[in-house]
């Protein structure tokens, strides 16, 4: 399996598997390739927000410091 890409680039190939998958053009053979790319690429962007959300958590003080002149 490739690695993921942007964020932008990695949901809009989430997106083509679930139509794909709703439109009914996956075979039985494809179908273990797809899921598993799909969860592939769900766990990064999962990392991706919890990574964000930590360094958002980091800043907010930082922020809030700056704001009140500290």
């Amino acid at each position: 399996m490739s690695e993921v890409g942007g964020w932008n680039d990695a949901a809009k190939e989430l997106n083509a598997i679930v139509a794909s998958f709703d439109e009914g053009e996956v075979s039985v053979d494809d179908l273990f390739a797809k899921l598993e790319r799909a969860t592939q690429i769900i766990e990064a962007l999962e990392d991706r927000l919890t990574s964000t959300r930590t360094k958002v958590e980091e800043l907010t003080p930082r922020i809030a410091n700056a704001v009140r002149g500290e």
